[in-house]
């Protein structure tokens, strides 16, 4: 306990350090789950992205030709 008191501060209470501290943790969990399903769904739709991606290019390369 010493040492969270430590870390707190001293105007700081325990039990609101120790509060926040759990806030930060279910929101970094949270967000690192939203961008795991986020990888995902793009790693899902990599081969579709691509080739939409690679006829892009391949329009500006020839756009450019012109």
């Amino acid at each position: 306990m010493a040492s969270i008191d430590k870390l707190a501060g001293p105007k700081v209470s325990r039990s609101a350090y120790i509060e926040q501290i759990l806030r930060d943790f279910v929101d970094r969990r949270a967000q690192a789950r939203k961008s795991a399903r986020e990888v995902a769904a793009i790693n899902r739709h990599a081969a579709e992205l691509n080739s939409e991606m690679s006829d892009a290019l391949s329009f500006q390369v020839n756009s450019a030709d012109e």
